[in-house]
């Protein structure tokens, strides 16, 4: 995408450390974002999608990014345990396609569960001897984020505890609203402490952060603060991951990077999944 795009060329270009106690706001300076860029890049990537012949590799593709999520009220040992079924062979229903000769180890990248549910799904992945599925859990008062930090904090050590390879935290919509920027930045980084090894994958939630700007200006802060991945939405707002919004977070990484050299990775939700496959690759 080009700067002009966006509107936020200038920035400067300096070594930081992503992880410092405090937030550079040299980095907020350029945070306006057109709406006239962002739909004429909208235009060109539908355009180059309707050119693409062959969907089945990017399908594929796709199966390796996801997390096959169960976040309800009624989960169950049982049902997380179905679910770490189909995410360590997610194609066993095209099994009898001669196009599956070599998909058939393809795997997904994590289940997301509760934390409560986390050693259920460590347990069955360890009694299966598979090592290359993930398992991340929601934390950090999900899908709200209207606790406190510390009972936040403690959610995320009580998952890690428990054998959570990746923690899907969300941040606090209050101070993106009233632009508490030094605060959000503050929390973010606290979170990323107590995930210790674990990857930490930071929720905005786009669909109540307003404008376009405080989006991008919280995603440069969840990179700077740490963060391993961005992630458009928990799912349970009325408005989550959209083309759009994408964009935006897609430049303020590519800013994070140009500025600190710290490389992050954009996430959003598939709701609901309508994953079909074909022998076509249609």
């Amino acid at each position: 995408m080009k700067d002009s795009e966006l509107k936020v060329s200038g920035q400067p270009q300096k070594e930081g450390n992503p992880a410092s106690s405090v937030l550079d706001h040299e980095v907020l300076k350029y945070s306006f974002v057109s709406p006239f860029g962002v739909k004429q890049r909208l235009r060109e990537l539908r355009l180059i999608s309707s050119h693409i012949k062959n969907e089945l590799p990017w399908l594929i593709l796709a199966l390796e990014c996801l997390d096959f999520t169960t976040l309800a009220g009624d989960d169950t040992p049982v049902n997380v345990r179905n679910l770490c079924r189909k995410a360590s062979h997610p194609l066993s229903s095209f099994a009898t396609h001669k196009w599956m000769n070599d998909l058939h180890w393809k795997r997904v990248a994590a289940v997301c569960v509760y934390p409560q549910r986390v050693p259920d799904a460590v347990q069955f992945f360890k009694e299966c001897s598979i090592k290359n599925v993930g398992v991340a859990s929601v934390a950090t008062g999900f899908p709200t984020g209207q606790y406190p930090l510390e009972s936040r904090l403690l959610e995320i050590k009580y998952a890690v505890e428990q054998g959570a390879t990746e923690i899907d935290v969300v941040i606090s919509r209050c101070l993106v609203l009233t632009d508490q920027w030094d605060a959000l930045y503050h929390e973010i980084s606290e979170m990323k402490k107590a995930c210790g090894d674990a990857h930490m994958k930071t929720i905005l939630a786009v669909g109540e952060c307003d404008s376009y700007e405080n989006i991008y200006k919280a995603s440069l802060i969840a990179a700077l603060a740490g963060s391993d991945f961005i992630k458009t939405s928990t799912g349970k707002e009325t408005v989550n991951a959209t083309l759009d919004v994408g964009i935006i977070m897609c430049r303020a990484i590519r800013t994070i990077y140009e500025v600190t050299g710290k490389k992050v990775h954009q996430i959003g939700n598939i709701f609901p999944l309508n994953f079909s496959l074909h022998p076509t690759g249609r």
